[in-house]
């Protein structure tokens, strides 16, 4: 897959996600240095890292838009909802960043039990180690048992985790693509989380003052195309139409979506440091102008 430089990346983590690795100060550096002009931080449940972002961006001559990126579910799947343009300081997003903080001790060791089912032993000390200095330092992810297995002696010939080594067909991204196929709903060690439901979630994203697109919809979409159009009619604005997951043909189907339904588009690389680091700032499929997506982004009222 061939990914094209851009100076806009409107999907990024940082240490405010449970799996994100950079302050927001590191991440407007970086995107300083990668020609970014145009920017956000889409963390996961979290809204704490856009205003130092936002100040920092200003400083650096970067166009910055105030995001976040929800979990919800409908109709049984999971899906990545992203606010852009949200007032980050309103008391709905303490509160979805509280609901699921509360859900992550018990879902941490309901996956802990479930991944020494396959045969590993880990301990909760050891997940603890390497999560103590974390923003939520009792969710312990995919990506987390990842990088305990893989740097544990005893496991170097595994035979589930050779994928994941130098030369191995998953090794591009280890931790996450560890999260994707063990982890991740409908795969053994996968954990229910009571994430909210998806209408709920673009209504607070609408009443903030935001708009609400849909994240990497070849992902969360798989198997089930024909819920987009139910999205659609609950008043999702936009689609993350480039994405580094999404190959040309994938990116091509949902530019086309998003002109049936008349949703804006964005594109974003889904930057998060050593989880995945095979992805790097700037860098998605894209089929469209940078400039016309940037025209999309000023007649959403995201750019001003």
């Amino acid at each position: 897959m061939i990914r094209e430089h851009a100076y806009i990346d409107l999907h990024m983590h940082s240490r405010y996600s449970d799996d994100g690795e950079f302050t927001p100060e590191q991440l407007v550096e970086a995107c300083q240095r990668a020609g970014i002009r145009i920017m956000a931080i889409t963390d996961h449940n979290c809204a704490k890292a856009n205003a130092e972002a936002e100040r920092l961006a200003a400083q650096a001559g970067i166009k910055y838009i105030r995001g976040i990126e929800i979990d919800c579910t409908y109709q049984g799947v999971d899906f990545h909802l992203i606010g852009y343009g949200i007032d980050d300081q309103d008391s709905a997003f303490t509160q979805i960043e509280a609901d699921i903080a509360r859900q992550h001790e018990t879902v941490s060791y309901q996956r802990l039990r479930l991944i020494n089912q396959l045969g590993f032993r880990v301990t909760a000390e050891e997940l603890e180690a390497i999560s103590a200095d974390d923003y939520w330092p009792l969710s312990w992810t995919g990506e987390k048992f990842a990088e305990v297995l893989l740097n544990k002696p005893e496991y170097f010939e595994h035979e589930l985790l050779k994928p994941y080594r130098p030369g191995g067909e998953r090794s591009d991204n280890p931790f996450v693509n560890f999260y994707w196929d063990f982890c991740a709903q409908g795969k053994p060690c996968y954990v229910k989380v009571e994430f909210p439901p998806l209408d709920e979630i673009i209504r607070v994203v609408h009443d903030t003052g935001g708009k609400a697109v849909l994240a990497h919809p070849g992902n969360n979409l798989a198997g089930h195309p024909y819920l987009l159009a139910e999205i659609v009619r609950l008043g999702l604005d936009g689609i993350e139409v480039g994405s580094s997951y999404h190959s040309r043909e994938t990116t091509a189907h949902f530019y086309q979506q998003s002109l049936a339904y008349g949703l804006f588009i964005t594109g974003g690389s889904d930057y998060h440091g050593k989880n995945k680091p095979a992805i790097r700032l700037g860098e998605y499929v894209r089929l469209l102008p940078e400039r016309e997506i940037e025209a999309q982004l000023e007649a959403a009222g995201l750019l001003f």
